[in-house]
């Protein structure tokens, strides 16, 4: 195995076997439109899979972003209350809903906390969600992951959180993370009711108001990845992770192997990182995909999988 380092830069993980089978099938990947094959993994994303798949591929560090919607979650248990409630029992049961939800998404992250500490080679990125705290609160809570639990950063998923990537009540949240020198990983791509919360321009208000934040816009724009080139040629201060996207270069709404890889170059190819968005695809595939890409250097491939990680993240 040639000797150079390994990092993916995008991995979930879930507390339990069920729990990551419900997140995984409640997840459709539909953006990118038909594909003949795509190579996916049978893993549902618990600890002892991660470990067997970095131990094989020689990855040192994975990071964990945390996957937590407020927003879903509300919707479920408002789905399941029983008809017939009055006004003030349903006023009582949406209190105890949104502080069930609180208590959910608090002891999600500090398990991810838990486990970074047990096994070194994991890196904990928490959920922010202010859809979950007022704004002032969840930028608290953040700091406080950090200072008190190990949060190596935060990530954002503005289509499934439902909140715009620009939304000011981020700003807090952006403040902190800015003032912490904590990056932020933040899915990018459409959503389905076409609100573009979560495509490559919906940054570009945070990306101004915030310089010096580190944000990594993730799967290079999705299927919405023709915005892309214009933002990190905007924003010196964005970088990306070619995570799921670099699994669809054959769809009809993705780009081609010579499209994603031209991207990269355009953007800087020390900007981008390897990531598996693993239990959705084997990190031994995302390796080889970033191998498989034309125009791009042996030494640059070898950047994305590894070294460009540690200098964005600081890892």
């Amino acid at each position: 195995m040639t000797d150079f380092i390994r990092v993916d830069a995008h991995v979930h993980l879930y507390r339990s076997i069920e729990e990551g089978y419900a997140e995984k099938t409640g997840y459709e990947v539909w953006e990118y439109g038909e594909q003949a094959e795509v190579h996916q993994t049978d893993c549902v994303g618990t600890l002892d899979e991660l470990l067997v798949q970095m131990e094989a591929t020689g990855i040192s560090k994975a990071v964990i972003v945390n996957l937590f919607s407020a927003k879903v979650n509300r919707q479920l248990a408002i789905d399941a209350l029983p008809s017939g409630l009055t006004e003030t029992q349903k006023r009582q049961r949406l209190g105890d809903i949104d502080a069930r939800i609180i208590d959910e998404l608090i002891a999600f992250n500090r398990w991810n906390c838990d486990i970074a500490r047990k096994h070194p080679g994991l890196v904990p990125f928490i959920a922010a969600d202010v859809n979950a705290f007022e704004s002032s609160v969840c930028a608290q809570h953040v700091r406080d992951m950090v200072e008190d639990h190990g949060a190596a950063g935060v990530k954002l998923h503005g289509a499934f959180q439902g909140f715009d990537m620009s939304d000011e009540r981020l700003w807090p949240v952006y403040d902190t993370c800015q003032e912490l020198a904590l990056p932020i990983i933040a899915h990018s791509g459409p959503d389905r009711d076409r609100s573009g919360f979560a495509e490559p321009r919906a940054f570009a208000n945070m990306l101004k108001a915030f310089p010096h934040l580190r944000m990594v816009v993730a799967h290079l724009g999705g299927a919405t990845w023709k915005q892309t080139v214009e933002i990190a040629q905007t924003f010196p201060n964005t970088f990306f992770d070619c995570c799921e996207i670099i699994e669809w270069t054959r769809s009809t709404h993705g780009p081609t192997d010579k499209q994603l890889a031209q991207m990269i170059i355009d953007i800087g190819p020390e900007r981008v990182m390897m990531g598996s968005d693993f239990p959705w695809y084997d990190l031994d595939h995302s390796i080889e995909r970033v191998f498989s890409l034309p125009l791009l250097s042996q030494e640059q491939k070898e950047r994305i999988i590894g070294a460009n990680a540690v200098d964005i993240l600081g890892l």
